[in-house]
């Protein structure tokens, strides 16, 4: 699997996102400063929740913006066993049930899935809690996490 194509797609979804995101603050703006969303009482807030989502969808647009600036940056280098996984690695784990599932450990900004021919395969940031459980682990290696009341086992089946 091709981790340069990997990354590509993520910075192709954040891009969409990004496209998304600010033609959605643009509309909460317009409606914020409309003439006809001037509040004639103190109960009429139409034009101040508007504002309030504008400044949102607005701060939002910035974090995407800077998740593309990491990905960007982002070069992938080959898994070294004696470093362990490392950011950048692609890592197929599974579960006591026997089910796999492939993770593209990335810089911050990119949790999505992707498909990679037929696989699908999880981005994740080295912050979420899996991705802090899988830092430094090597083929064979077990790796927990606790998920609410649960805890998860899975196995690191293999790494690139």
């Amino acid at each position: 699997m091709d981790k340069s194509l990997l990354q590509q797609q993520v910075l192709e979804r954040l891009s969409e996102d990004l496209l998304q995101t600010e033609q959605a603050a643009r509309a909460a703006h317009e409606t914020a400063t409309h003439e006809e969303n001037i509040a004639e009482n103190k109960y009429d807030t139409l034009g101040l929740e508007a504002a309030y989502l504008a400044t949102g969808q607005a701060r939002r647009a910035e974090g995407i913006r800077q998740s593309i600036v990491y990905w960007r940056q982002f070069r992938p280098c080959p898994y070294d066993a004696s470093k362990g996984i490392q950011l950048g690695a692609l890592v197929c784990l599974v579960d006591s049930d026997d089910k796999q599932q492939q993770l593209f450990l990335g810089p911050d900004g990119g949790s999505m899935k992707l498909v990679s021919g037929a696989q699908l395969v999880q981005v994740i940031s080295s912050e979420a809690p899996l991705g802090k459980a899988i830092l430094g682990k090597c083929e064979g290696d077990e790796v927990w996490i606790q998920v609410a009341p649960m805890r998860q086992q899975f196995e690191v089946l293999w790494v690139c």
